[in-house]
């Protein structure tokens, strides 16, 4: 049974930063293509970044190109989303997801999500 775990979410004032980690545990993590996705009050969810297992190569939403890094590291089975220059529009929970997939049509295994919230 695939389990994906985040943390790190919080309260930041704008401009700050902050780094979110998902845990994933109960499949071989280099395979699994892994992203971030992130759903505003009253909005649909959004991908925000993904990369899969054997690549080195990172998509971004261009919402946030330039200002979140998503890393990846395959020891500790962990994915991180590090933010940057926050702003209150960031405010969001940040879904981690994964897939045995590459690429991707739709995510088989999501976190419950962390809360991130941006004060201006």
């Amino acid at each position: 049974q695939v389990q994906l775990v985040e943390s790190g979410g919080g309260l930041v004032q704008a401009g700050g930063s902050l780094r979110v980690s998902c845990t994933v545990s109960g499949y071989t993590f280099r395979r699994l293509t892994v992203a971030w996705f992130r759903q505003a009050p009253g909005k649909d969810r959004e991908f925000v970044a993904s990369r899969g297992g054997s690549s080195y190569t990172t998509f971004y939403a261009d919402s946030v190109e330039g200002r979140f890094t998503l890393s990846r590291d395959n020891v500790k089975n962990t994915v991180y989303l590090q933010i940057n220059s926050l702003k209150p529009e960031d405010t969001a929970v940040y879904y981690c997801a994964a897939d045995d997939s590459d690429p991707v049509i739709k995510y088989k295994y999501w976190g419950q999500g962390t809360q991130v919230t941006v004060s201006s």
